[in-house]
């Protein structure tokens, strides 16, 4: 097991039957129906670059992975997919929205402007 930083404070036990239990519980992943994704336009803090930003994904690392590369895939861009968030470089909310709304995320919305 890796070296664990976190560790509750606990730093020494003269218990020689203690074992340190970690709590890794992975994140469970909704189903697309349930799902509430937004995209929107943002610009911020990218020195004027225009990115697609979907927020809102619920579920594991991995499955927030996959659908950040098939939609980076689809839109032919590059992009990111961390923190429970997508990025795509370059502005393409209407089409992302209906490739999510195709692939079963029915509630996705266009936020923003």
């Amino acid at each position: 097991m890796k070296n664990k930083a976190d560790n509750n404070g606990t730093v020494y036990s003269t218990n020689p039957d203690f074992h340190f239990e970690y709590d890794e519980a992975e994140a469970v992943t909704l189903e697309p129906a349930k799902q509430n994704l937004r995209v929107m336009l943002d610009k911020k803090q990218r020195a004027g670059k225009k990115v697609t930003l979907i927020t809102g994904f619920q579920g594991s690392d991995f499955d927030l992975a996959l659908l950040g590369k098939e939609l980076k895939t689809a839109c032919g861009v590059g992009g990111s997919a961390k923190d429970g968030e997508i990025i795509l470089q370059g502005d393409f909310r209407e089409k992302v929205r209906d490739l999510l709304i195709n692939k079963g995320y029915t509630k996705t919305k266009i936020s923003g402007i």
